[in-house]
């Protein structure tokens, strides 16, 4: 199987990042309650020092992939499954319904996301859930508009009508005939959201809007500016986290542009 160079290295790097996320206890020395000295530079026992709390801040590095990439990309797939479900409604059963859901789509397209969020986020609490919950609950109007085009284009087609003769139910054909046709055109919307949901939540955890017990990227950064890690010159405490945040980021949407020229690819041969 030939596999598209240009996919290796976002790959690579995002499968590395999954892998820290997932046994971050086997990569990291030491865990996320452990304590030395406080603000201690790098060293052999250190290698990134340590915070204002003496943990380890390569062992919080790693441990903190796991929230952010989690919340990301849960935050994603809420979006698609959300997105999905209104755009195949839409498409489909056009008329009144079609209008309801358009238009409910397009007051979520004009919100302003980020003050939105900040508010949600801040009243409704600190979590990972309201985190993924807010970020999935406003992230899904691309996915329906996109998805709705893809099914008015297709729901004519003969097979479809195919299937309507044959007395296959409307779940059954937007399942099984028009959601794998529509799939390529969600795949890139989820990574573009997931990378999104990952900028979301380092901005609020460095706002202080996230869990405090919660490690994660953007809340190392928030650390290191609430407890003097920039006056300090500690570069080691929220630079490498912040390059963790930009390099994930940009191999999530990477993955999303190689594979939506791909896609134009395919059909212009």
């Amino acid at each position: 199987m030939n596999v598209d160079r240009r996919y290796i290295l976002p790959g690579l790097l995002i499968l590395i990042m999954l892998t820290l996320a997932v046994f971050p206890g086997v990569f990291a020395p030491y865990s996320v309650t452990d304590r030395d000295a406080t603000y201690q530079a790098p060293s052999s026992a250190h290698l990134l020092g340590t915070d204002n709390m003496g943990k380890d801040i390569f062992s919080l590095l790693i441990y903190g992939a796991r929230w952010t990439l989690m919340i990301g990309f849960a935050s994603g797939l809420l979006a698609v499954c959300v997105g999905t479900a209104v755009g195949l409604l839409a498409g489909w059963r056009k008329g009144i319904l079609d209008e309801v859901l358009m238009g409910t789509t397009d007051i979520v397209l004009i919100l302003p996301k980020i003050p939105l969020v900040i508010v949600l986020a801040a009243y409704l609490g600190p979590g990972p859930c309201v985190l993924i919950f807010v970020l999935g609950l406003l992230s899904w109007e691309s996915i329906a508009r996109v998805v709705r085009s893809k099914v008015i284009q297709i729901r004519s087609a003969e097979y479809i009508l195919a299937a309507r003769c044959l007395g296959f139910s409307d779940a059954r054909i937007m399942m099984r005939e028009i959601l794998p046709v529509v799939f390529p055109v969600i795949v890139p919307k989820f990574v573009l959201v997931t990378a999104a949901a990952v900028i979301s939540e380092a901005s609020l955890a460095f706002l202080g809007l996230s869990d405090p017990l919660m490690v994660s990227w953007g809340g190392m950064i928030s650390d290191a500016f609430t407890y003097s890690g920039f006056l300090r010159g500690m570069w080691y405490w929220w630079l490498p986290p912040a390059l963790c945040i930009i390099l994930g980021v940009l191999a999530i949407t990477s993955l999303a542009f190689i594979h939506e020229r791909g896609v134009r690819e395919v059909v212009q041969l």
